[in-house]
This record gives C-alpha cells, structure tokens and sequence, in this order.
C-alpha cells in the first residue's frame, strides 16, 4: 500500500535560479552537512535530455525507535537520485541498498511573481509483515525533517546569491 508524502518548499527566487541550485553538488552537500550525516557524496551527470544528480549518504541509527534499528542496524544508507528531464519537473527514487523498500516520485517547480515553489510528491513502500506501516510512517516523518532543512539551506543560499 505504502505511505503518501507531499510536502511543499517555496523560495524568493526565479524557476531557474532553484533548479541550479537543486542541481549543484555543492549545495547537496551543504544540506547532507545540516542535517548532520556521517559521510555524504554528490555527483551530477549530464543527460541527452537533461540531468541527473545522485546523493548519497549515510545517516546514524541513534534516536530511532528500537523496531527501526533492529530493520537497519546502527547506520543507514540512502541512495537519492533526480532525473531532471526538463528545469521544472524531476522523478525522484531513494533506495536503501540492502533493505526492503524504496521511495519514488516527483519534484515539479512552479514558479509565479519571481516565487518558485517545489512540491515534493514521495510515496515511501516498505516490504516487512506486521511493522511495514509504523516504518513507512517514520521514514515519512524523516523526510519531512530533511526537507525542512533543504529549504532553508536553500534559502539561505538564494539569499547569498541575490
């Protein structure tokens, strides 16, 4: 079934200015740091029809309740890949190697009096009889908490930039 995860990020800034910034390995990084990983990586790949940008990090198990650390041990690893096929729309897939489920969906930039929002659509599948539902719903809640940092990292950058 799986958990639906929308979530909408806006900043005071043209279409094109955030999709160069979603685009940026730098700034991928500069959000990976805020949200405090252990060990992160990003890399840009040019596309016939566009690009691709992977993220990958690796997340410490503390704080998680214990049915999570059991399912992922003492650290998690997150594979995040943006296929950009046009400025304003991205298909988005995060898998956790080696664990039962995956997260998959769209980013689409809309952009209205020099204000450019992201609507993040995820819907977030976990394949483990009896706990999949409270994984899914904890996996949407961390989302929500890395998306919230990609913003105003975002913004703040935007900001530095203008």
């Amino acid at each position: 079934m799986g958990t639906r995860v929308s979530h909408t990020l806006t900043y005071d800034a043209p279409l094109a200015h955030v999709h160069a910034m979603l685009l940026d390995p730098d700034f991928r990084q500069e959000v990976c740091a805020r949200c405090k990983v252990v060990s992160s990586a990003a890399s840009l790949e040019p596309l016939p029809t566009g690009h691709r940008i992977t993220i990958e990090q690796v997340q410490s198990a503390a704080g998680l309740p214990s049915f999570a650390t059991r399912i992922v041990g003492d650290s998690i690893r997150i594979v995040q890949v943006e296929t950009w096929a046009a400025s304003d729309r991205a298909d988005v897939e995060i898998t956790i190697p080696g664990k039962p489920g995956e997260i998959s969906g769209s980013i689409v930039l809309t952009e209205s009096g020099g204000v450019t929002a992201q609507q993040v659509e995820l819907d977030v599948r976990v394949r483990i009889p009896l706990v999949a539902g409270k994984v899914e719903k904890l996996v949407g809640e961390m989302l929500v908490k890395a998306l919230s940092v990609e913003n105003t990292v975002g913004r703040e950058r935007l900001t530095r930039s203008a």
